[in-house]
């Protein structure tokens, strides 16, 4: 799915798996990305290489081809026919430009807005962040004609919570709301390759209770 290398010119130094590996280390640990530990190729080499990607469209087109695997895994449609959409808002960092900021009044947030759009999976079909202060119902606008009130609303809400749980998530850190969005995209990126190694959503390991002899 990644673009072939340049035919000409020095070959690349660092193996594709590498890079990726050292996006995804970023996106779950949180980690500036100067202090990308040394087992990864240096911090230059992969940070270059998630703004190329970005720029040329790879980290869009990637969620779309998984997810299609994904959807095919689990005897669907290549394409899905519904989308649940919903919000989150996130603090921001003293990192990110004040001009795209805003305060959600509702939920007393002063940061940027996640809108996302699922299938009924929980697979994401697209993302775009805004400021805060944006309201649901200018945020969500698009071609769709008619909304109704889905019964798996959960589903996006669900997913929503697997993005968060990635560090570099938890808050916006990032100055500009198209790198935002390539990283909800890696995480989610990374949420599918999960299913389609394990064949499902991950599940948290039920509590374990220790016995003691009285």
């Amino acid at each position: 799915m990644l673009p072939s290398p340049q035919w000409m010119g020095r070959p690349e130094k660092h193996p594709r798996r590498a890079i990726v590996d050292g996006i995804l280390y970023v996106v779950r640990t949180g980690c500036a990305w100067r202090y990308l530990p040394i087992d990864f190729p240096p911090w230059q080499t992969v940070y270059s290489h998630f703004q190329r990607w970005n720029r040329r469209g790879v980290t869009d087109r990637i969620p779309t081809e998984l997810r299609e695997e994904v959807r095919l895994a689990h005897d669907r449609q290549p394409q899905p026919t519904a989308g649940i959409i919903d919000s989150q808002s996130v603090r921001a960092a003293d990192t990110v430009h004040r001009d795209t900021c805003g305060y959600d009044s509702g939920k007393k947030v002063n940061g940027r807005k996640r809108f996302i759009v699922t299938d009924t999976l929980g697979l994401l079909v697209t993302v775009w962040v805004l400021a805060a202060s944006w309201q649901d119902r200018d945020g969500t606008k698009g071609d769709q004609q008619g909304f109704v009130v889905h019964r798996r609303r959960w589903v996006v809400e669900r997913t929503l919570a697997w993005i968060t749980a990635h560090r570099r998530l938890a808050r916006d850190y990032e100055t500009r709301p198209a790198t935002s969005e390539a990283m909800i995209r890696w995480a989610a990126i990374a949420g599918m390759l999960g299913r389609l190694t394990r064949g499902g959503p991950a599940t948290r390991q039920q509590r374990r209770t220790l016995n003691t002899p009285d």
